[in-house]
Order: C-alpha cells, then sequence, then structure tokens
C-alpha cells in the first residue's frame, strides 16, 4: 500500500503540476503556490511512507498546513471563509488525534505499527485488563476522529463540498484524490493493525462508511457546481472506500475481497478524480463559471473534452467494463461473503 500510494502521489503531483503551468497563466501569487504544493507532495509522502502514529502525525499536520495556502489562493471573502472551516476541522482533528497517540502510547507503550499488531485482541484475551481495554478503544476513536476528518467521513466531511469549488482546479484534484486517502492510511492502519477482526469496531466504520455514500450521493445530487458536485461525489465515494475497509475488518482471515475491493477503488478514486478536476478546469479557465445552468453546452463541438469526461464518469459511476465497476463488485462481494458467514 505504501509503495503503490507514494507512487501514486508523485504521478497525480506531476499531472497537476503541469495543467498548473497553464491554468495559473494569468493568475498573481503563482511562485507561492508552486512552493506549497511542493511542500504537501513531502508531507503527504511521509504520511504514507511512516512507520509509527507520531511520525504520522507530524507529517500529517504539516499536510493540512500547507494544503490550506491552496484553498485560500484566490483570496477572495469565499476563499477564505472555506479555508478557514477547512482549517478549523484539520487542526481540530489533528488534536482530537494527538490525544488518542498519548492514550495509545500511555496503554501500549509503543506507536510503531508492527509492535501494534494485534493488541486490542491480545489485551481481550488477558485477564484483568478491563481499563487497558477501554483506554486502547478510546485512543482508537479518537485517531479515528481525526483521521475521518481528513478523509472526509460523515459527519466531519463539511470541508469538501466548501473547499473544492474555490481551491484552483489543480489543487482540486489533489485535495480530492490524494489527501482524503492520507486520512483513509490512517483508517486503514488503525483497522488492519490494532482492531482486526473485532466485530463492534468493523461494524462502526460500516456505519459511517454507509452515512458518508449516502450523504454524499444526495448532496452531490442537489448541487448545481461543477466541482461542488465532483466534491460531493468524493465523499459518497469514501464511503465506498469505508465500507470496504469495515468489511475488511468484520471479516477478520477471510478478508482478501474486501481488503482487494477497498484499494482498488482508492485507486480508482483518486485517479478518476484526477480527470474529472482537470475536465473541470478546463471549463473553468474558457468560461470562469461553474454553475450548471450556465456553463450549458460549452462541451459542444469538443470531442476529446467530452471523451475524457464520460470516461472518469462512466468509471466513478461503476459502469460494467470500466475500473469503478470492478472495485465496486468486490467490495459488494465482500458483503455477500460476510451475510453467508453469518448464516453459517
Amino acid at each position: 500500500f505504501r509503495a503503490l500510494y507514494g507512487t501514486i502521489a508523485a504521478f497525480m503531483w506531476f499531472m497537476s503540476t503541469l495543467f498548473s503551468k497553464e491554468y495559473f497563466a494569468h493568475y498573481r501569487n503563482r511562485n507561492r503556490y508552486y512552493l506549497f504544493l511542493m511542500l504537501t507532495l513531502g508531507a503527504t509522502e511521509g504520511v504514507f511512507l511512516s512507520a509509527d502514529f507520531y511520525t504520522t502525525f507530524i507529517f500529517f499536520e504539516i499536510m493540512s498546513f500547507t494544503s490550506y495556502v491552496w484553498v485560500a489562493h484566490d483570496e477572495k471573502k469565499d476563499s477564505l471563509r472555506a479555508a478557514g472551516t477547512y482549517l478549523a476541522v484539520a487542526v481540530i482533528g489533528g488534536l482530537v488525534m494527538l490525544m488518542g497517540i498519548f492514550l495509545l502510547y500511555h496503554t501500549m507503550g509503543t506507536l510503531m505499527f508492527d509492535e501494534l499488531i494485534g493488541s486490542y485482541e491480545h489485551l481481550c484475551l488477558t485477564e484483568g485488563n478491563e481499563l487497558s481495554q477501554k483506554k486502547l478503544i478510546a485512543s482508537g476513536l479518537c485517531m479515528l476522529f481525526g483521521f475521518g476528518a481528513k478523509a472526509g467521513a460523515f459527519p466531519l466531511h463539511i470541508w469538501l463540498p466548501k473547499a473544492h469549488p474555490v481551491a484552483p482546479a489543480p489543487a482540486s484534484a489533489l485535495l480530492s484524490g490524494i489527501l482524503t486517502k492520507a486520512g483513509m492510511f490512517g483508517i486503514l492502519v488503525l483497522t488492519s493493525y490494532i482492531f482486526l477482526a473485532d466485530m463492534v469496531w468493523g461494524t462502526l466504520i460500516l456505519t459511517l462508511g454507509v452515512c458518508t455514500m449516502v450523504v454524499g450521493a444526495v448532496l452531490a445530487l442537489f448541487s448545481v457546481d461543477l466541482k461542488r458536485t465532483l466534491a460531493c461525489s468524493s465523499v459518497s465515494q469514501i464511503g465506498f472506500i469505508l465500507v470496504g475497509v469495515g468489511m475488511s475488518g468484520l471479516l477478520g482471515e477471510e478478508n482478501s475481497l474486501a481488503v482487494r475491493g477497498s484499494l482498488l477503488h482508492m485507486v480508482n478514486h483518486s485517479l478518476i478524480k484526477l480527470a474529472l478536476f482537470m475536465a473541470a478546469g478546463v471549463v473553468f479557465m474558457n468560461v470562469h463559471k461553474l454553475n450548471l445552468n450556465d456553463i450549458r453546452g460549452f462541451g459542444r463541438k469538443k470531442p476529446l473534452l467530452n471523451y475524457i469526461f464520460l470516461m472518469g464518469a462512466l468509471g466513478i459511476g461503476g459502469v460494467p467494463l470500466w475500473n469503478g465497476y470492478i472495485s465496486k463488485t468486490l467490495i459488494h462481494e465482500s458483503i455477500v461473503e460476510y451475510i453467508e458467514l453469518m448464516e453459517e
């Protein structure tokens, strides 16, 4: 996962930087944007390659603060307000996550991922550890809050629909495609290292996933802003991934379908959103509007733009023969598998 997402992050930054050259041709403060673009790349790679929660936390916070500049880039009233919301969610999430890390270290005496494998199960099997179990659950919930805030999980998804419409399109592609996955990385570590095969934890992640999926889809249906629609769609897709992660926790040793489905859907979502936000950026560069009623008919006689957007839409919609169909089917099959296990 680390090698894969480190590579995908590098690829997405490369494509986004190429696109930025033309997108920012008439903008002020371009060098400031490029500086913070590179700083965020370093921090994001740091999150994906860290081997313990403390290192993850440090890079996570650097990533949050440097990406704030992207959202506020226009320096207009709406941009600054959205950036303020983004920063507030990031700071509150970060502080709660830090509390969880303190609790985890106090309980287990280590923050290394490899040393925490099966720690909750070990505490449950040892008698007289009820207090330690409660502390570990509390630390897990605190960290889930922090990582969930960045991933855009319900009810902490509020920054996504606000930040994306005002952020520049290349930044939106990275916010949606990669920064949300840094939050998902933390949730994956919690589920697969500490709380593996724990029914209550798996059910919690599954419930969060279902709520996120539904809320994102409903918000997208009522949106008339192109980039806001894509942002709400991202919330919904994060819900799909959370469902896959929840199923991998519930299925325990039998979770290969859920793991592969959620991992593939993460990759699909990152790459498809890169294409869709760039297409939205092309529309904005030409008409300087994002309201769907105002940009109606812009795609006429533009077969390449239509093709690119259609491929992304079919992929993320899970239409057969496109990549989204495979990952969503794997997650669906893992749910079917769990139902059969329950019946047995």
